[in-house]
């Protein structure tokens, strides 16, 4: 579904940013997919296992944000400090032969204080394997924020990834 959407990914600009400053964070393509444009119900069904999941109820997702990163494609790592974004899941719909690592810096408290290069893409390491899911939270339970929920891709090296993204708020998000 998602193949035929695709145009380059952008980013929701904070303050203070514009295009110019962040060209080059992200350099993947994507598109938004919600299950009610679905027919065959699977997107609805793994809304329902996320819900469960994350015992968060299912209208608080946003659409999945289906993304394709090809050879030297990445995503520079990126604090969600939108307080009602709680969490997010990952669903890996492709392997990645080499590279394409999604990445947590200041994971176990690592980096945090040595002025972190992002392009240097270390820190925890998941690799994405066709079939695996990836849920982290962005705001303890108190609503502030986690700052070891800063994330990014690793570049691609050999192949392709592609990876479905469920944000999740805390209110009911309008589909």
């Amino acid at each position: 579904m998602a193949k035929v959407r695709l145009t380059p990914s952008s980013l929701a600009l904070r303050k203070g940013e514009t295009d110019e400053s962040t060209k080059g964070t992200r350099t993947s393509s994507g598109t938004f997919i919600s299950s009610s444009e679905d027919k065959t119900g699977i997107l609805d069904f793994i809304e329902w296992k996320i819900a469960r999941a994350t015992m968060i109820p299912q209208m608080h997702g946003e659409a999945f944000n289906v993304l394709r990163y090809e050879i030297g494609q990445k995503f520079t790592a990126l604090l969600l400090i939108n307080l009602l974004q709680m969490a997010s899941f990952l669903l890996y719909l492709s392997d990645v032969e080499e590279g394409g690592e999604t990445m947590f810096p200041f994971e176990g408290g690592l980096n945090m204080n040595s002025g972190y290069d992002f392009r240097k893409c270390i820190g925890l390491k998941v690799k994405p394997r066709r079939g695996d899911g990836l849920l982290f939270y962005s705001l303890f339970p108190n609503g502030t924020i986690d700052q070891t929920s800063l994330h990014g891709s690793c570049p691609v090296i050999k192949g392709e990834k592609w990876v479905a993204t469920k944000w999740i708020r805390d209110q009911v998000q309008e589909d």
